[in-house]
């Protein structure tokens, strides 16, 4: 149980980084809005949750991608990928739209993208950090 405790403590951290950068966007960017913290914490879990759903859909993806050869397999994998990560964008706005309604807005495809690519970066940085950290 406590090692499962401990390979969630990630998972925690990434909620806490999630919920930073989205209320960085909230407050600069004009059309990221939120009602209130407590919906951005909500909607920090959601994408935490669907962010996670992609990459776990992702990585067979992926795999097929690198072991395929033959152009035309290539090709496949690379349009199935390349439409999964089009696709989550689009499943992110649908999602919160129809849990938050008009209390939470992400914007739209592009504000979303640019999103979703902070907190991948944010979440790769903090966990960068925190096992430099434990290292010293």
């Amino acid at each position: 149980m406590l090692n499962w405790i401990r390979s969630r403590s990630s998972d925690v951290v990434d909620v806490f980084v999630y919920i930073v950068v989205l209320n960085l966007a909230i407050e600069y960017i004009p059309s990221v809005i939120s009602e209130s913290f407590t919906l951005s914490i909500l909607t920090a879990l959601l994408l935490k949750i669907t962010l996670e759903v992609v990459r776990f859909l992702e990585a067979p993806i992926m795999q097929r991608l690198k072991g395929s050869s033959v152009t035309p397999q290539r090709a496949f994998w690379a349009s199935a990928l390349w439409a999964l990560l089009v696709g989550t964008k689009l499943i992110v706005l649908e999602l919160i739209a129809v849990v938050f309604g008009d209390y939470v807005s992400l914007g739209g495809f592009i504000s979303v993208t640019g999103l979703v690519i902070c907190l991948i970066l944010a979440r790769a940085g903090v966990r960068w950090l925190l096992s430099g950290s434990t290292k010293s």
